[in-house]
């Protein structure tokens, strides 16, 4: 237990008294924009995106290790997770993401998180060639996380994430490195009530770097080429603070109805407030709906004041398949929708084995 109050004790100070050099957690929304690795803030996993991650409370297993790794606890085996998200349909962006959550002990879990964002090939384009035809590139985006957790008690679970990250096209690349870590308390007679706090994408800055910097050029006076290398401007990761609750109303029949909110402090946009249910059926089928807002959200979006793309709504279904009740070995399908403004919104299809 005093492990667990050391734990808490280092996170709070963290995420308010950061040190020089870290982002610090306040809504700004004139920071937009300045910070980069934002695909870090995109949720590659179907059962939380399509309740539009409100549920930080409450989320288990490999989907806990990107929206609060304290859920990475309650896994009782082994569980494996691939995801594919159409990101913003119709631009050929996508997401890849594989998870896998195995319990080590009496109380702990280990795990690994690897998710791509590809772009598809963009063509070549030089001052020579400003219409392309030489040839194309292929933006790569790649995050692998190492994860931990551990129950503390019957009530407390908490862990911690290190990530690497990394972007790169063929001759310019950045590399970097990011922690998590959350806690999640659970009570109640039945553990109906769920509260949950993720410190997310605390790390020095990142700059690019790579021979697509260079420049060859004549300099005045001298009949010799040079190279010049011009240096990148470093950049912050997009740190965010999610706070969150959630309730499960149990009815007969194995029925439940769990409300949950979740607050996300962003240190390089705006705030937002998210509020969804999930219906279960025995665990067996699951419907879920959130919306998702923040200042700004319902204006038009050639304004100023609308900031995202996405317009707050996110649905999803996810169907498990019992194969041994008595272990818990089941084959889950899921499926997550997120509205956006102008694109064909965001689509997610995943799988999960638990055994």
């Amino acid at each position: 237990m005093k492990s667990f109050y050391k734990f808490l004790v280092v996170m709070l100070t963290v995420a308010f008294l950061l040190p020089s050099g870290f982002s610090v957690f306040a809504g700004n929304k004139d920071r937009s924009g300045q910070a980069g690795a934002s695909e870090l803030l995109i949720n590659p996993w179907p059962r939380s995106s399509g309740w539009g991650s409100v549920n930080m409370a409450k989320v288990k297993g490999v989907e806990a290790m990107w929206g609060n790794i304290a859920g990475a606890a309650f896994t009782q085996g082994t569980q494996i997770q691939f995801a594919y998200t159409d990101w913003l349909r119709g631009t050929g962006t996508s997401l890849i993401a594989f998870g896998l959550s195995q319990k080590i002990g009496d109380a702990g879990a280990l795990g690994i998180q690897v998710v791509s964002m590809n772009f598809g090939e963009i063509e070549i384009t030089t001052t020579d060639s400003p219409d392309g035809g030489v040839g194309v590139y292929k933006p790569n985006l790649m995050n692998i996380a190492l994860t931990y957790s551990k129950a503390f008690s019957n009530s407390i679970y908490a862990g911690l994430v290190v990530k690497l990250i990394s972007e790169s096209i063929s001759d310019v690349n950045a590399f970097g490195i990011a922690i998590d870590a959350g806690i999640q308390y659970v009570t109640g007679e039945n553990e109906q009530i769920a509260f949950g706090i993720a410190l997310k994408n605390i790390g020095p800055k990142m700059n690019f770097s790579g021979d697509g910097l260079s420049l060859r050029s004549l300099i005045p006076g001298q009949d010799n080429l040079f190279t010049m290398d011009q240096r990148s401007m470093p950049f912050e990761l997009p740190a965010q603070l999610n706070i969150g609750a959630a309730y499960d109303f149990l009815m007969p029949a194995d029925n439940r109805i769990t409300l949950a909110a979740n607050f996300t402090s962003n240190s390089f946009t705006k705030d937002q407030i998210g509020l969804g249910l999930e219906y279960s059926f025995k665990d067996i089928l699951m419907i879920r709906g959130s919306y998702t807002y923040e200042n700004g959200m319902w204006e038009d979006i050639t304004t100023s004041d609308k900031t995202n793309v996405n317009n707050g709504i996110s649905a999803g279904i996810s169907l498990a398949l019992p194969l041994n009740k008595e272990k818990g070995t089941f084959i889950g399908i899921d499926y997550a929708f997120r509205e956006t403004v102008s694109f064909n919104h965001n689509h997610t299809l995943g799988i999960l084995f638990n055994f």
